[in-house]
Order: C-alpha cells, then sequence, then structure tokens
C-alpha cells in the first residue's frame, strides 16, 4: 500500500508518521499493492482532525475523527475503518454463500431477505431528473434553494455530469468523473 500523509495547519512529527503506517498497515493484507492510503491531519481551534481515505481499485474507504490529540484520532479512524471493512467482508461472504447455494439448488429459492437481512441496500425511490449546463456556483444555489446535500448537474465549461455536495463547516465539494 502506498501511504500519502498531509499536514494542514500543522506539521507532523516522524512518531506520529510511524504510528500512521504501524496503524493503517494491519489492512495491507486485504488490500493490493496499488492501493493508496491518504491521511490528512488538520488542526483547528485546539481540535485535531483526522481523515483517512483508502482507495483501492474501485473501493473506497473513508473515516474521519476529530479529537484533542492527533493519536487519539487516528485511533478512532482506524477503529471505523475496521468496522467498515468487516461490514464489507461479511456482507459480501453472504452474497456469494447465497449465490454459490442457488447455483447448487437452483429448485430451492433462496430467500435474500434472510442472507441480507439488515444490510440489505435496496432502492425504494427511483427519481428522473433533466440535467441542465450549469456553471458550478450556479449548481451550488440550485441546492442550497432546493435544501438538499447534494445536486447533479451537467457542467457548462466541461460538458460532464458532476456532482456539487456539502461539506461540513459550510464549504462544498465537487465530483467529477475520470473519464
Amino acid at each position: 500500500m502506498k501511504y500519502n500523509i498531509v499536514g494542514r495547519k500543522v506539521n507532523l512529527k516522524d512518531n506520529f508518521k510511524e504510528r500512521v503506517y504501524k496503524k493503517l498497515g494491519k489492512f495491507e493484507k486485504i488490500y493490493s499493492e496499488d492501493a493508496e492510503a491518504t491521511v490528512t491531519v488538520t488542526l483547528e481551534k485546539n481540535r485535531q482532525t483526522v481523515e483517512v481515505t483508502i482507495r483501492d481499485g474501485a473501493m473506497v474507504y473513508r473515516a474521519e475523527s476529530t479529537a484533542l490529540e492527533m493519536n487519539d484520532a487516528l485511533d478512532a479512524v482506524v477503529d471505523i475503518l475496521a468496522g467498515q471493512i468487516r461490514k464489507n467482508k461479511t456482507k459480501l461472504s453472504k452474497k456469494m454463500k447465497a449465490d454459490s447455494l442457488a447455483q447448487y439448488f437452483e429448485s430451492e429459492a433462496v430467500n435474500d431477505e434472510d442472507v441480507l437481512a439488515e444490510d440489505d441496500y435496496s432502492v425504494v425511490r427511483t427519481k428522473t431528473i433533466s440535467v441542465k449546463p450549469l456553471s458550478v456556483e450556479e449548481a451550488i444555489l440550485q441546492m442550497n434553494l432546493i435544501g438538499h446535500e447534494f445536486f447533479m448537474f451537467r457542467n457548462s465549461s466541461t460538458n460532464a455530469i458532476n456532482v456539487v455536495y456539502k461539506r461540513k463547516g459550510n464549504t462544498y465539494g465537487l465530483l467529477e468523473s475520470e473519464d
């Protein structure tokens, strides 16, 4: 796994970086060699926020925690990531087990509700929208007007489909596709 450790408004000491390598190192067996972990530490008003994003192919794991000490925030982030990995691994193994059973016993129906009980990601509503060409600023204004946390639009400068979203601290984010 490749590591990218960034400090914003704070100088990171070598012992913190070593702690990051040690804590995130236990996840290396789960990810491929091409996986990339980005650790961002931000200092704001005596609070330290640690954000970890691990990208491995199409899978993205992200966790963030704020504490008085960056080591405490790092510990909390590692616990959150471990929970996400455990949840996804359990869901995947249950799904694979259900699929393999269905293959051998096609005459007997496997009840997916029992297999995926509490982690079922079912779509309860589908909404069709017209995607209008807008600037990023116009899209943010439109999102605020309708009171949503995100807004999909066609970027008038690139002609690509983008999404703007609200972040913590009254800031906004922009999602762009790679292709």
